[in-house]
């Protein structure tokens, strides 16, 4: 069964266009690595400028491999160098009964 996955990612200083371009591929390279459904993924961005990505695994045991697959390691780096993880309850829009984002796909 899927699983689904609610990640907010805040840019760095000067990384904004960085993190955007790397979002672009990262699901599709999940796809590909067969960890990913083929559902649209939901790519938002908050009015801080946090962007968050809403995506399905195709399973639990799918998001464990993801931890062993070289390309997914390669891109959780390069994410790395580009933003830092923010946790949703930090979001200032997680504190509407209807959280609202700005859609970037």
């Amino acid at each position: 069964m899927g699983r689904v996955a609610i990640v907010a990612y805040k840019p760095m200083p000067g990384k904004e266009a960085a993190l955007r371009t790397l979002i672009k591929k990262y699901v599709p390279c999940l796809k590909e690595a067969g960890l990913a459904t083929d559902k649209e993924s939901f790519i938002l961005e908050t009015k801080d400028g946090t962007i968050v990505e809403v995506f399905e695994w195709k399973s639990e045991q799918a998001m464990k491999k993801a931890h062993t697959n070289e390309q997914v390691q390669k891109m959780w780096r390069e994410y790395a160098e580009v933003c830092t993880y923010t946790p949703l309850n930090r979001l200032p829009e997680s504190a509407s009964l209807f959280a609202e984002f700005t859609p970037l796909n």
